[in-house]
C-alpha cells in the first residue's frame, strides 16, 4: 500500500512539473521573435543591416496617388499616418520592406496597399554610404496616434534579425487626442 502511494506521489508530481513546464516556456514564435533596437524619433535606430531615422510623420484625411496612370484620391474613415524616414544600409546593399504602425493599444496597423507602387514608397533598396528617403504610409484610428510605436524591418517575417521600435513621441497633439496639423490632401507622388 505504501509502495502504490509513494509512486502516485510521484506520478502526481511529475504530472504537475510537465504542467508547470508546460504553461512557463515561451512560445516558439517568441523564441525567434525579431530583435528590438529601441528608439525615439529624434534618433537615428541602427539595426543589423539597416538604419533608420524618423525625419517627420505628417497626417492627412485624402491621400492622392497615382492608379495605374491615373490620379486617384483615397479616403478614410481615420487619418492617413505617412512617416517620412531617411534610411542607410550598415556594410552590404539591402532592402527594408516592411513597417508597422503600433497603436497604444497594442493594434497592429501594417502599411497600407492601397496606395499602389510611387517612388518612394517600400520596398526601399539601400545602399553602404549612400543614405535614401522613403515613405510609409499608414491608414490608422485617429486614436491610435498617441504613444504609437513604428516597428521597422527588412521583411515581415525576419526571424532572430533585428527590428527597429521606434516611439512616435513628437507629434503635437490637440486636447481631444487629434493631431494639430492635419492635412487635407497629401500628394504621395511628390517627391520627399
Amino acid at each position: 500500500m505504501r509502495g502504490r502511494l509513494g509512486n502516485l506521489a510521484v506520478a502526481l508530481a511529475a504530472v504537475a512539473l510537465c504542467y508547470a513546464m508546460m504553461v512557463t516556456k515561451p512560445h516558439y514564435a517568441d523564441l525567434i521573435a525579431p530583435i528590438p533596437v529601441h528608439a525615439t524619433m529624434k534618433e537615428t535606430v541602427t539595426a543589423r543591416t539597416f538604419g533608420v531615422h524618423v525625419d517627420k510623420v505628417t497626417f492627412a484625411r485624402a491621400l492622392q496617388a497615382e492608379h495605374f496612370g491615373e490620379p486617384k484620391l483615397l479616403t478614410t474613415g481615420g487619418v492617413w499616418a505617412i512617416v517620412a524616414v531617411s534610411l542607410s544600409a550598415n556594410s552590404t546593399s539591402t532592402t527594408v520592406g516592411e513597417a508597422v504602425w503600433r497603436g497604444p493599444t497594442g493594434l497592429d496597423y501594417r502599411m497600407t496597399e492601397r496606395v499602389g507602387f510611387s517612388p518612394g514608397l517600400p520596398p526601399h533598396a539601400v545602399e553602404p554610404g549612400l543614405p535614401k528617403r522613403g515613405l510609409f504610409v499608414f491608414e490608422i484610428p485617429s486614436d491610435q496616434i498617441q504613444g504609437a510605436t513604428l516597428l521597422v524591418a527588412g521583411r515581415r517575417f525576419a526571424p532572430l534579425d533585428s527590428e527597429a521600435m521606434i516611439a512616435i513621441d513628437d507629434v503635437p497633439l490637440d486636447a481631444a487626442g487629434e493631431p494639430r496639423d492635419v492635412v487635407g490632401i497629401y500628394n504621395v507622388g511628390e517627391p520627399i
